[in-house]
């Protein structure tokens, strides 16, 4: 008799589970980031950025505006407005035994930003982000040159996806 009731309060119990969980889950509210509903779309496209400093912060600045705009280029009179500087390092990895010269290296592009609002000027995001683009350093000059160059282009590029991302996900708000 004792164990009907053990079987029962179990169920019981398992079925109340299943009703919690049901509703706890349906509390959660995930949507694409991109989502038309949301408007980021529109709001992406009226966000203007500050100019560049320097090579690296140029390419950041051409990458963000592409997708900020989705290839239509910047807003005449942006609505949000973003202030960014970057900076780029790079250090060496392997050095070679007989010689004080490194065969790779790494270069790593910094952004620190902050969105705000054109209309008043408040603060909507700041923040910063870093990516490191692995290089290999060839015997000539100029071939080292460039092969850092692409480098710094290809953590631009990124770290320029991770500020969209940044700056997306706080006009979604």
């Amino acid at each position: 008799m004792s164990s009907d009731i053990a079987c029962k309060l179990v169920r019981n119990a398992g079925i109340a589970m299943i009703f919690a969980s049901a509703a706890f889950l349906s509390a959660c509210q995930v949507r694409p980031l991109y989502s038309e509903s949301s408007g980021v779309i529109e709001k992406l496209s009226s966000v203007g950025f500050s100019p560049a400093a320097s090579r690296v912060e140029q390419q950041v600045r051409n990458h963000l505006i592409f997708l900020a705009s989705r290839g239509a280029g910047e807003p005449e009179k942006p609505e949000y407005q973003v202030e960014m500087h970057t900076t780029s390092s790079v250090a060496d990895t392997l050095l070679r035994d007989s010689a004080d010269t490194s065969r790779a290296g790494r270069v790593t592009v910094s952004v620190t930003y902050t969105l705000r609002a054109a209309t008043d000027n408040h603060v909507i995001k700041a923040g910063s982000r870093a990516t490191t683009a692995l290089v290999d350093f060839p015997d000539q000059q100029f071939a080292k040159q460039r092969a850092i160059r692409d480098a710094e282009n290809r953590a631009a590029d990124q770290v320029a996806e991770f500020v969209g991302a940044d700056i997306a996900a706080a006009l979604s708000r």
